[in-house]
């Protein structure tokens, strides 16, 4: 059972965010050592459960950062001890992934599962539980990286991260005013890759004249619509990549399980709108159905 963020902790993670300029490792783990009891407390209380009503703990082992996912792991080891509970140690990808059918009734094996994040791309076959094929990952920065960067370095507004800020001032720009180079365009496999475009969006930045220092809110006219073109260049090119790259992975996919019929989509940037658009485009191209898990889940320990 997952438990939402209450405006308290959607409040005090917009000012870490805003602070840091995204996510910062230590004050992260600050953060998450502060609500991970109330959190958890919170998740028994909605399902008019107690720690003894449990039979098991799983909690996210990994890939993640790891000095919050330590969090989770020893709230989870705390459980377990006192009420001499097993511990399940669970991947974070399988996890985003396995959710989705909690909620997705129709969703079988087997599918594929995209997660895009602040810290991930990773794209799977999940053949059945337990056994997955890793089709792609990144091999430097994940998407949502390159979503803080950018808003960073254009000075927006990071209270409600990035993702969301670089999103809504690309809608003021033209995408096609900056020809950002696609990254891994002649690379024939499904891995991802950001650094490259970062590092462009940086010198893109620098070439304008553009003042992170400066708000955007005070930029000059002029100003603002460089930011908004540089926000909807980097965006376009951002999906672009993912678009190629899971195009590519859906045709490797469906030759080792022709039967697939959905790509699950977990993680934050799957709030993205233009995110969405554009990755349903392609999975109705393969008569795929796109299932789209962008909520924010604060606790890393599932009870039951």
């Amino acid at each position: 059972m997952f438990t939402r963020l209450n405006n308290n902790h959607q409040k005090t993670l917009a000012q870490l965010l805003e602070q840091y300029g995204g996510v910062a490792p230590k004050q992260a783990e600050e953060a998450h050592s502060r609500v991970i009891d109330k959190v958890v407390q919170d998740a028994l209380d909605r399902a008019n459960l107690t720690e003894t009503d449990l039979s098991a703990v799983a909690v996210t082992i990994g890939p993640g950062l790891g000095l919050c996912l330590r969090v989770g792991v020893h709230k989870a080891r705390r459980v377990a001890g006192a009420f001499n509970l097993p511990i399940v140690g669970v991947h974070h990808m399988e996890a985003h992934a396995l959710v989705a059918r909690l909620v997705e009734h129709e969703l079988s094996f087997p599918f594929m599962a995209l997660l895009i994040s602040g810290g991930h791309n990773i794209i799977v076959l999940a053949h059945k539980l337990g056994q997955y094929t890793q089709l792609g990952t990144t091999v430097d920065d994940a998407i949502g990286e390159a979503f803080d960067k950018t808003a960073k370095g254009l000075g927006l507004d990071l209270r409600r991260s990035g993702g969301p800020a670089v999103e809504e001032l690309a809608l003021e720009g033209d995408s096609k005013s900056v020809m950002f180079n696609v990254p891994m365009k002649n690379h024939k496999d499904c891995n991802f890759s950001y650094a490259g475009l970062k590092t462009l969006v940086r010198l893109a930045i620098a070439a304008r004249e553009i003042d992170a220092k400066c708000p955007f809110s005070s930029a000059t006219k002029e100003d603002r619509r460089n930011r908004a073109d540089i926000a909807a260049s980097f965006q376009r090119v951002t999906v672009l990549h993912l678009e190629e790259k899971c195009e590519r992975a859906i045709d490797l996919a469906m030759k080792l399980e022709p039967s697939i019929k959905h790509m699950v989509v977990p993680g934050g940037v799957a709030s993205n709108q233009y995110v969405r658009f554009r990755l349903n485009n392609i999975v109705e191209n393969k008569n795929l159905k796109l299932t789209i898990r962008s909520q924010d889940v604060l606790s890393q320990v599932v009870l039951w």
